[in-house]
């Protein structure tokens, strides 16, 4: 399959006729990782400034953004639905970020991360949090994120992989 053109790649709000291709994207990147639709249509609906997808040329989606604002040190278990979004977030919650290989090495994940933190700081919070699988926390500590160890998280972070950490990133 041929590379995206990183100049044909725009972070845009994910609408509901996205979610047929979210889906499809994190089933090919996040193998060990399922969610049902209805997780990823909860989060839209619940928070759809939080939700992005990486459109190239001619519609084709390559990657998608969930996030939302939450609760410090307490990340949602996976393939859950939240209910309701807290009345008093704490932390801005990277629920998920998934490119396909064609788009990777374009900057656009760097670009969305960007994004997602202008929209932490403007709903006034003052640290953005996630858990990294897959061997990524690298990724995430070149953008600003560093790895908070907590005995109290461990059970939890079991439930996503042996090698899951909780990251957090201060903002203010």
């Amino acid at each position: 399959m041929q590379a995206a053109n990183e100049n044909t790649l725009k972070w845009r709000r994910m609408e509901a006729g996205d979610l047929a291709s979210v889906t499809d994207i994190a089933a090919d990147v996040h193998t060990d990782f399922h969610e049902d639709d209805i997780v990823f249509l909860e989060r839209l609906k619940l928070y759809p400034d939080g939700c992005l997808v990486l459109e190239g040329a001619a519609g084709r989606l390559f990657g998608y953004a969930i996030s939302h604002p939450w609760l410090l040190y307490s990340m949602p278990a996976l393939n859950s639905a939240l209910g309701r979004l807290p009345d008093a977030p704490t932390t801005y919650y990277l629920h998920d970020i998934a490119l396909l290989p064609q788009s990777r090495g374009t900057g656009s994940a760097g670009t969305v991360v960007s994004i997602l933190v202008g929209q932490a700081v403007e709903a006034g919070l003052s640290t953005m949090s996630l858990v990294a699988v897959n061997g990524s926390a690298g990724f995430w500590q070149k953008n600003g994120f560093k790895i908070v160890s907590r005995a109290d998280l461990q059970p939890k972070l079991k439930t996503y992989s042996d090698d899951a950490c909780f990251m957090l990133r201060q903002l203010q």
